[in-house]
C-alpha cells in the first residue's frame, strides 16, 4: 500500500481573468469548493517547476473558481501561470465521506478488468456532463473513457493504487 500523497491535484489554471491578476482555476469536480475551504495552493507550472502560493480571495463563476494570489497584482504577472497544475495540501481539506474520494486521487490508478488484465491508467477526469468520465491511457492505441459510476467502476482502491473498470463494451 501506497501512502496518500501530501498534495492533491484538483485542477489547473484556465486563463487569466481581468487587468488584476485574478486566475480562472477549472478543477476536475465542478462542484468542487476546495479551493474556498483553503488559503494555500502549490502550483505546478509547465517547466515543472513547484511553487507555493498563498491564496487570498476565491469565488466561484459559471465555469471556473476565480482566485487572487498573493504578488500577483497584474495580468502581466498572471499570464506565466496559464497551464499550471493545481494542487492543495491534503491536510487543508476535511477528509472525504466513507465510499467516496477525492477525483485527483483517481488520476494515476491503475485500471485492471474484474479478472485483473492491466488496462492502463488514469490520466485524466472529464466533467463535462452528468457524470465524470475517467480517461484509461496505456492498454491500447487509444484512449478508454469509462463513466465513474458503479456499473463501469465497481470497486476502487486508492491504497494500492487500482480500480477495477469494466469497460462499456463488456457490459453488452
Amino acid at each position: 500500500m501506497s501512502p496518500p500523497r501530501p498534495t492533491l491535484e484538483v485542477g489547473y489554471v484556465a486563463r487569466v481573468h481581468g487587468l488584476l491578476g485574478e486566475l480562472a482555476v477549472r478543477t476536475f469536480d465542478p462542484d468542487s469548493e476546495a479551493l474556498t475551504l483553503v488559503r494555500r495552493l502549490v502550483l505546478r507550472l509547465r517547466s515543472g517547476e513547484e511553487r507555493e502560493v498563498t491564496l487570498t480571495a476565491a469565488r466561484r463563476a459559471a465555469d471556473a473558481t476565480l482566485v487572487s494570489l498573493a504578488g500577483v497584482t497584474s495580468r502581466s504577472a498572471a499570464e506565466p501561470l496559464k497551464g499550471a497544475k493545481v494542487l492543495v495540501h491534503r491536510e487543508d481539506l476535511p477528509p472525504p465521506a466513507e465510499g467516496e474520494w477525492f477525483q485527483g486521487d483517481l488520476v494515476g490508478l491503475e485500471a485492471r478488468t474484474p479478472e485483473g488484465a492491466p488496462l492502463g491508467r488514469v490520466t485524466e477526469i472529464w466533467n463535462t456532463g452528468p457524470v465524470p468520465i475517467l480517461v484509461v491511457e496505456g492498454a491500447g492505441p487509444e484512449s478508454l473513457l469509462v463513466p465513474f459510476v458503479d456499473d463501469f467502476v465497481p470497486e476502487v482502491d486508492v491504497q494500492a493504487g487500482v480500480l477495477v473498470v469494466r469497460p462499456p463494451e463488456m457490459l453488452e
